[in-house]
């Protein structure tokens, strides 16, 4: 796929926090603008073939890395103020601002991993988005994860999460292949949120004291895998129901139907997984 479009900038949020960003420009006439929002401690390169993908096929994309990691980790992770929190209210309006000014006059749309997709409500200029497609997008909740996996997720969210935050002052869940290593307090949000229900609805009234998830009616595609043992139907619903106005639909990925092994909760933005990609397209055409 083409490459010449691709390049590095920054991104400044309102909090005067700098972003790393990669914007992927298309060589043929812009069809539309897509956030490429992240999962949890992943950094941008992981989407960049993806990225391509839609840039080739006519949608100008900015991935980027959220404060605290990767790129946009500007202090040393233990003194890392970031959250979960401020990654839906800062970092993610920043990006869209920044994708309505590099890509004017056109349709934006977020596709988000995971995190990247619960975090939307949280972004005061949301409605700017036309639609979303999340991939592996649930809230998480340990309760609806099968017993074999909810022993991993109990140990990695209720013993690793405050364990290592206590040891080190931030979370080191690279040990455990979960990403980058976390900032405290996103680890801790992160924690706090997968252990109630609804996600981030836990925190409403507490530390989130201004949503948008009551207010947003914008089409989405919820794709999920049957061998994803985090976004499993009962979380994606459990997700859904934070959002009482949104259009949503939903689409569960059998991979041998794609000639695939696996796609799990990582692998639909694989490069050995672009069976799958066409989904998105096909969604970002019609939105």
């Amino acid at each position: 796929m083409n490459q010449q479009n691709v390049k590095q900038t920054t991104i400044k949020c309102s909090d005067g926090e700098l972003l790393a960003a990669t914007v992927y420009e298309p060589t043929i006439t812009v069809k539309g603008a897509v956030l490429m929002a992240p999962a949890t401690g992943i950094k941008r390169q992981f989407y960049g073939n993806f990225a391509n993908y839609l840039a080739s096929n006519g949608y100008g994309v900015i991935t980027f890395d959220n404060r605290g990691i990767g790129g946009s980790s500007t202090v040393p992770v233990a003194k890392s103020a970031s959250s979960l929190q401020c990654w839906g209210e800062k970092d993610m309006p920043a990006v869209l601002e920044c994708l309505k000014e590099v890509f004017p006059n056109t349709n934006y749309h977020l596709v988000g991993h995971s995190a990247g997709g619960q975090l939307i409500g949280l972004m005061h200029n949301a409605m700017d988005i036309s639609s979303m497609f999340n991939f592996a997008c649930s809230s998480g909740q340990l309760k609806n994860m099968k017993l074999a996996y909810l022993i991993q997720a109990h140990f990695f969210m209720n013993f690793f999460i405050p364990f290592s935050n206590a040891m080190f002052g931030h979370t080191k869940s690279q040990w455990l292949g979960m990403g980058e290593p976390l900032p405290k307090d996103v680890a801790k949000q992160w924690q706090q949120w997968c252990n109630g229900q609804g996600y981030v609805k836990t925190a409403f009234g507490k530390t989130v004291h201004q949503h948008y998830y009551n207010e947003l009616t914008l089409p989405s595609l919820w794709v999920n895998a049957v061998d994803d043992d985090i976004a499993n139907n009962a979380n994606v619903a459990d997700m859904m129901s934070v959002f009482p106005k949104l259009n949503g639909q939903t689409l569960t990925l059998t991979p041998s139907d794609y000639g695939l092994s696996d796609i799990g909760h990582m692998k639909f933005f694989s490069s050995k997984s672009q069976t799958l990609w066409p989904l998105a397209l096909n969604w970002l055409d019609k939105h």
